[in-house]
């Protein structure tokens, strides 16, 4: 198994869900749906000066589906590529 960590802004998070669940249709995940911080560029705070927010979805899913998750980020990255989207994957123990 290997956790799945997508951090994006939120105006991407409907594309990444649709096309991962349309690839691995057995995909479960977490959604944590607002999420501020710092990126390499900007700040996502959410309030008056830093407007835009955040998402995280976490997945644990099978070794053999790793590449998927890859591709299907890519693609969303490749589409929307002045969004911040990042994939971030750790072999998870059971």
């Amino acid at each position: 198994m290997t956790r799945c960590e997508i951090i994006a802004n939120q105006s991407v998070q409907e594309e990444i869900i649709n096309l991962l669940e349309e690839h691995i249709p057995d995909i479960l995940y977490t959604i944590i749906p607002l999420v501020t911080g710092r990126g390499k560029e900007n700040y996502k705070k959410g309030d008056g000066t830093w407007p835009e927010t955040n998402f995280i979805m976490v997945s644990y899913v099978d070794d053999k589906k790793v590449p998927v998750v890859k591709a299907v980020v890519k693609a969303v990255k490749e589409k929307f590529s002045r969004e911040g989207i990042k994939l971030f994957c750790v072999k998870a123990e059971e």
